[in-house]
Formats: structure tokens, C-alpha cells, sequence
């Protein structure tokens, strides 16, 4: 999955007429890297969305704009707009983030 590194990149990704889903993580955080262990299967089954993982750290700002309070999260956008957000305590799964994915249409 490819990290989102600026602002300007996270702008121009999400004004896409695609189905964007961003993952906000950190480094430090254990249930990111667990999320990561089977993302690339949710991935696989999803080609009708693009996936990108974005620090909070990193850009904290655009993190404090989404409304970004736990991590993981997944955050969905279409042409320019945050269309969907699966909070982190609904993010641990991948029975929990086929569920959201799948209602998204």
C-alpha cells in the first residue's frame, strides 16, 4: 500500500472520481501493524477502490481535519469528499473492515 507523504498528494488523491480509501496509522501503533498482516487481502478483493496509508504523526494536520481520534482508521473519499469513516475500535477485523468496504457502493 503506498504512504501518503504531503498534504498536496493527500488533496490530489482524494478529489478522484475513484473510491479512495486511506488508512491513518503510526508507526508506533500495534494494531496497525495488525491491520496491515491481512490489508493486502482486503486489498486483492476490493479492485474497485484504491488504497493509501497516511501517518498521523507525519501529517497530523489533515488528521485533526478528518477527525481522526483513534488509529486505526478508514476513511473513504470520492471527489473531493470524506464519504465514509470506520473508527478504529470498528477497525480491527477483517470480518469488521470487509463489512464496511462492502457497503460501500
Amino acid at each position: 500500500m503506498e504512504r501518503i507523504q504531503t498534504e498536496e498528494q493527500y488533496r490530489q488523491l482524494t478529489q478522484s472520481d475513484e473510491w479512495t480509501v486511506i488508512k491513518y496509522d503510526a508507526t508506533w501503533c500495534p494494531d496497525c501493524k495488525t491491520l496491515d498482516k491481512f490489508m493486502d487481502g482486503i486489498i486483492d478483493k476490493n479492485p474497485d477502490k484504491r488504497f493509501y496509508a497516511l501517518d498521523v504523526e507525519q501529517l497530523s494536520n489533515i488528521s485533526e481535519e478528518n477527525d481522526v481520534r483513534g488509529i486505526p482508521s478508514l476513511l473513504v473519499y470520492r471527489n473531493g469528499e470524506k464519504v465514509a469513516h470506520l473508527h478504529s475500535k470498528f477497525a480491527k477485523t477483517p470480518a469488521q473492515i470487509t463489512e464496511y468496504l462492502d457497503s460501500i457502493k
